[in-house]
């Protein structure tokens, strides 16, 4: 991977996380940001303290506020905008990108307006083949990642050749990289992971305990395979490291900015305090409101989604939601799980 080129917008903690994997691999590395002290910060003391504190980046690894010369010789394009960003980034990098560049996206949330992936957003304004367009995904902190922690992700493309090339540019000893040809499926799952996270953090921050959080995740992932499934999702997908094994890691650590919001709110902080005290983006708050119009488009049910929309945004109290969900229409799980899961809808991932 010696002398290839890559871009990496913008220069957020998963964003920086990605661009030390690529630098460390031998690639030469710019990022692109609009803030002109984060940019000298990069350059000049190789730091990007207020997202990733304590790290020290690579030498081969620079940044800029030119879009232009941060993308035009770049062979690999990293999108790691916020999901409500990602179309102005791309909409403004689109015009400087090599026709043979390969396009990968980390982002994991929705479009809020049109609720659409990030992938069909990125070829809109990239006037790609949205099949050439690769998401990275998986249980991965950025501050783990920077620390070389062994940590195991997905590249999804519906192009095998675009995933195995996404794939030749990440993986190494510590960042072990698989592929999945089930776009939407990792997609879903990274997005809608957040809000059950946010759940897990309200919970604990209620101090419900194991117990509650174990219940929380299972149905949680029910709630992923649902929506997944309308969409056109391999099921077997949520089985997997983009689905179970990101949802495990973003409910359970207090690196999750999801889990902390949800802590947060639980001990009555206003929404709005607690995205001032974060500082950074909570995408799961978003994905929320993106995810409920969803379930209502899809027809399918999503009563965690549900509850965590009317804490959120109807000024519901967190323990009222809670004891709503404990309190729905007894069922039995084999027919929950039957209906969730029903194998005519999957095939065997590619990996």
């Amino acid at each position: 991977m010696t002398d290839k080129k890559a871009a990496v917008l913008v220069a957020g903690s998963w964003g920086t996380a990605l661009a030390v994997v690529l630098a460390e691999n031998g690639c030469s590395v710019t990022m692109w940001s609009r803030n002109d002290g984060q940019v000298s910060e990069i350059n000049e003391d190789r730091t990007n303290g207020r997202y990733l504190p304590g790290t020290t980046l690579p030498e081969r690894l620079a940044a800029t506020t030119d879009m232009e010369a941060a993308v035009r010789e770049a062979e690999l394009i990293l999108f790691a905008a916020p999901s409500s960003a990602m179309r102005e980034v791309a909409a403004q990098a689109a015009r400087y990108i090599k026709k043979d560049a390969l396009c990968v996206h980390a982002a994991k949330g929705f479009e809020q307006v049109t609720l659409k992936r990030m992938s069909s957003v990125l070829a809109e304004e990239l006037q790609r083949p949205e099949e050439e367009i690769v998401v990275i995904s998986g249980p991965s902190h950025a501050e783990e990642v920077v620390r070389r922690c062994p940590t195991t992700v997905v590249v999804a493309a519906q192009s095998q050749q675009a995933a195995e090339k996404a794939q030749d540019f990440f993986i190494n000893n510590y960042f072990r990289v698989y592929t999945n040809p089930d776009v939407i499926g990792v997609e879903v799952a990274a997005a809608i992971k957040n809000i059950i996270a946010l759940g897990a953090g309200l919970s604990d921050g209620l101090g419900f305990g194991d117990n509650a959080k174990a219940a929380l995740l299972t149905r949680g992932l029910a709630e992923i395979g649902r929506l997944g499934s309308a969409m056109g999702a391999n099921m077997l997908t949520f089985a997997g490291l983009a689905g179970v094994g990101d949802l495990i890691v973003t409910c359970t650590s207090s690196h999750s900015r999801n889990w902390r919001a949800g802590s947060m709110l639980a001990k009555g902080m206003a929404l709005e305090d607690v995205l001032h005290q974060m500082g950074m983006v909570v995408e799961g708050v978003r994905t929320t409101q993106a995810a409920h119009a969803l379930a209502k488009h899809y027809d399918v049910q999503m009563p965690i989604t549900e509850q965590l929309h009317a804490v959120l945004f109807e000024g519901k109290p967190p323990k009222n939601a809670v004891e709503n969900l404990m309190g729905r229409g007894r069922t039995h799980e084999s027919e929950e799980v039957a209906k969730d899961w029903s194998p005519h809808q999957s095939r065997p991932p590619h990996i």
